[in-house]
């Protein structure tokens, strides 16, 4: 999923140089992907039976093996939006399936494990740019894409097997009145939905941006130190929470974040192009991570879902709001997201003030708090930086 989501970044600026892809044509693209991708999540909320569907489950790892192939088949712009947007929709229930397999099969073992599995969002990025660096001096942007489809076919096979998750077992009894947090929440959810413009608007355009100013290996190789820097950070964020408050730690994420997103902007050069690239790969799936177990933690009704539903607006709008400043070079984008994090940040520090750290409800034991929140996040859809790894405190 991991490749078949993000192979896009690195492979742009081969689209546009080769292929005559224009720039606004390109954040069209990305925004196809993205609302194909809340299409996807949608469904899983919608219709919970396709997230333990082994049928569900090959299909989509073949729909998105396939867009890929099909990808250097046409020059047309329609053509290659109907194909990302039916990637996205493959790739989130891909991940709906995987996470509520994880979360189910993963349930007594220790939380880390399942914050390293989300981590393979990251080596599929990792892998992806890799691969576009390894091809990019001796073909083109359509062999690019082909051999994404052949290393995205062999991980498909890998995970064939995968068994979906069971169906859920009722539980007797009421859960007990729920605590009021409608002010904490409204200020995640606000936080949490401009990250998730920010954040995309670097993940789609960073590697361009490197590019046009750095050595042609620079922007893929960028793209290998974002996955790489994003395999241990779901584990490491987890594990940091379980010591220090995590609204703090979602404010020093962020603001982490805004300041790599910027450095290509602000300082040019390779050293930049790769601190910028560390300093966002470790940080994407950890604001995900933090953002949900804080959700988790309010004991907010249906919180991952609501919180994925604004992320996921969010990365659609982002593409659509620079696509302006992209005609004067993707460096252009940077400064806007890094801005929009920074506002992201400034929801965190609200979410700080009076935050109930050791809030306990009446009737809501830890269990039944663990309970609702991976039920959450095996119906919500969520995407590959946004399924909690942990409990809640």
């Amino acid at each position: 999923m991991g490749v078949g989501r993000f192979v896009y970044t690195p492979i742009l600026p081969l689209m546009h140089t080769q292929a005559g892809l224009s720039a606004g044509a390109g954040a069209s693209l990305a925004t196809a992907n993205y609302a194909g991708y809340l299409v996807g999540a949608l469904g899983g909320i919608l219709a919970p039976v396709l997230v333990r569907s082994h049928a569900v489950l090959r299909a989509c790892l073949l729909l998105l093996t396939g867009t890929l192939a099909a990808m250097p088949l046409t020059h047309s712009t329609a053509v290659w939006s109907l194909l990302r947007l039916a990637a996205g929709v493959a790739s989130a229930l891909v991940f709906v399936v995987a996470a509520g397999s994880l979360l189910d099969h993963l349930r007594e073992h220790p939380p880390h494990l399942s914050g390293w599995a989300f981590g393979g969002v990251g080596g599929g990025i990792a892998l992806s740019g890799l691969l576009v660096l390894v091809v990019r001096p001796v073909a083109d942007w359509r062999a690019a894409w082909w051999a994404a489809a052949v290393l995205a076919a062999l991980l498909a096979a890998a995970s064939w097997n995968l068994r979906p998750e069971q169906a859920p077992v009722a539980v007797a009894g009421g859960r007990g009145a729920r605590p009021r947090t409608h002010r904490w929440f409204a200020a995640l959810f606000v936080g949490y939905t401009l990250e998730g413009v920010g954040y995309i608007i670097a993940g789609t355009f960073l590697v361009a941006a490197v590019g046009q100013g750095s050595p042609g290996w620079v922007g893929s190789g960028a793209w290998v130190l974002v996955g790489l820097a994003a395999v241990p950070s779901a584990a490491l964020w987890a594990r940091l929470g379980r010591r220090w408050s995590r609204p703090g730690l979602l404010l020093t994420a962020l603001v982490v974040q805004a300041v790599g997103i910027a450095l290509p902007a602000l300082v040019g050069g390779t050293a930049a192009a790769l601190g910028s690239a560390v300093l966002f790969g470790a940080t994407f799936i950890g604001v995900s991570t933090l953002a949900l177990a804080v959700g988790a933690h309010l004991r907010f009704p249906r919180s991952v879902a609501l919180l994925t539903a604004g992320y996921s607006v969010g990365q659609i709008l982002g593409p659509l709001i620079v696509a302006p400043l992209l005609r004067h070079g993707y460096h252009r984008a940077l400064l806007p997201a890094a801005l929009v994090v920074l506002a992201a940040a400034a929801a965190a520090g609200v979410l700080r003030i009076g935050f109930p750290h050791h809030m306990v409800a009446s009737g809501h034991t830890d269990v039944d708090q663990q309970r609702e929140s991976t039920e959450d996040a095996r119906c919500a859809g969520a995407g590959p930086e946004h399924a909690p790894p942990h409990p809640a405190n």
